[in-house]
């Protein structure tokens, strides 16, 4: 896997071409095929076109035979199989472009990626917000996100509590660490790891990032352990590659732990002869039942990276706060209630305790507005404010830094998409608006943006229509 920043990702993908020759590198093809819920509606569409009366099993027997049948062909987001100069694409598959489309500017396997994956290469060039975020804050601060020391106390502090932020667990909705926004860390989930843990180091902070992304390795397994006073968060698995350093360090020879660790990160469990030979060396029993528990395991080189990229983040959040609450609304949020964030402390407070009262009930928007809402009460306690969008300074998708406070982007108001944003700064670049109406007709937005700018507050003073004077 290699992670490169959103924007760059399709320069990333074109450069495969570059290293490798056009006729070696494919995007791997996905096949679309029809959901249950789709199946459900053609039946349905087909019994009523034709008049029939159908019994439920018989719908459902439909359905089950139309599910899962072929619908489009597609690309895999990240994935580009290398094929080796000794070979052609056609020895392992046919080609084609994605939905048949021939001005697409790659040709995608025919096969899905896990028909060929034993016979080829796939590289996974993804796209990661977080070298997006990193890129902003060195232009927004001239730091060298390398220089970044990984072992800056006030940092780690915040991974046990708010207080390096100067605010009270009280003030930002009870949340008891400061990591709100910094990715890896930020999710309700991880916050209640990091207040069951408490860590204090960089290896441990690796360990929980291989904790929150195992399946079975935190809930119901090491979380249990260090809450019953067992073992500490040192000694639990966190990645898969601890399970074979640790096993080697016991006394049993490197191939065993290796197949061992193998075996535990796919959820296969230990056999008979390997416990045998784990109690052998003196493997307590915890352990080997923790082993048998899990289903699958992050790699350590994976989660030191991601944790690399979070401490840099979380340096800028303690000492450059204004920076970093720039880049994570420009970057991370997508969902904004400007008008309430405008207000300040006390109405996000109370936008924030009236959604979590909806718990389960609450829309996906509403959920995604909580995390953006919980990080905007936090930078507003800190003493930091947001302005109203301006119609001369605001960014298209940027939060700008003005003094102590932010002025959000045009695409941060509600229903305007990021081509009208791009439409309204273009449209200013040609001189001032004269009216309502000549902002409208130049920068081609629509009526009810229109609207929703003027009851932000953006267009104050601006006449409805153009002004002609006659003396």
């Amino acid at each position: 896997d290699l992670n490169f920043s959103g924007e760059y990702q399709p320069k990333a993908h074109n450069y495969t071409k570059v290293l490798f020759g056009e006729d070696n590198v494919y995007r791997a093809g996905t096949i679309g095929t029809i959901a249950e819920k789709t199946a459900y509606g053609y039946v349905k569409g087909y019994a009523s076109d034709h008049s029939l009366v159908l019994k439920g099993a018989e719908i459902d027997r439909l359905v089950q035979g139309c599910a899962g049948v072929k619908r489009t062909t597609g690309q895999h987001p990240g994935g580009i199989i290398v094929v080796p100069d000794d070979k052609e694409i056609f020895d392992f598959t046919p080609i084609q472009y994605p939905a048949d489309d021939r001005t697409s500017e790659w040709r995608t396997t025919h096969f899905d990626f896990h028909s060929i994956e034993d016979n080829l290469l796939k590289l996974d060039i993804l796209g990661h917000d977080d070298p997006t975020v990193i890129r902003m804050l060195q232009d927004l601060s001239g730091i060298n996100p390398k220089t970044i020391p990984v072992d800056d106390p006030e940092v780690m502090k915040i991974f046990s509590g708010p207080e390096p932020l100067g605010v009270t667990p009280e003030q930002i909705n009870n949340c008891h660490t400061g990591t709100l926004g910094v990715p890896e860390f930020g999710t309700r989930f991880v916050r209640q790891m990091l207040e069951d843990t408490k860590p204090t180091t960089f290896s441990e902070l690796v360990i929980i990032s291989g904790l929150s992304h195992g399946t079975d390795v935190w809930l119901g397994n090491a979380q249990e352990l260090i809450n019953e006073g067992i073992c500490e968060l040192p000694d639990v698995i966190g990645c898969r590659d601890d399970i074979m350093v640790y096993l080697m360090q016991k006394g049993l020879e490197a191939s065993t732990a290796f197949k061992i660790m193998e075996s535990v990160r796919k959820g296969r469990g230990l056999t008979d002869e390997w416990i045998e030979e784990m109690k052998k060396h003196g493997v307590p029993d915890w352990y080997i039942e923790s082993c048998k528990k899990i289903k699958y395991m992050f790699p350590k080189a994976h989660a030191a990276a991601y944790v690399l990229m979070a401490v840099r983040i979380a340096y800028f959040k303690v000492h450059y706060p204004i920076y970093f609450y720039a880049a994570y609304f420009s970057v991370r949020a997508n969902d904004f209630d400007l008008d309430t964030m405008i207000k300040g402390a006390d109405a996000i407070r109370q936008r924030v305790i009236e959604i979590d009262q909806k718990g389960n009930d609450a829309s996906p928007k509403e959920k995604n507005l909580l995390t953006v809402l919980e990080v905007a009460l936090e930078m507003c306690e800190r003493g930091f404010s947001f302005s109203k969008v301006d119609l001369y300074r605001s960014s298209a998708t940027d939060f700008i830094v003005d003094g102590h406070s932010l002025i959000p982007p045009f695409n941060a108001v509600d229903g305007l998409g990021t081509n009208a944003a791009l439409n309204i700064v273009k449209a200013r670049e040609e001189g001032e608006f004269l009216s309502k109406e000549d902002l409208r007709e130049r920068s081609k937005i629509s009526k009810t943006v229109l609207e929703y700018l003027d009851q932000h507050g953006c267009l104050e003073g601006m006449p409805d229509q153009n002004q002609l004077s006659l003396f």
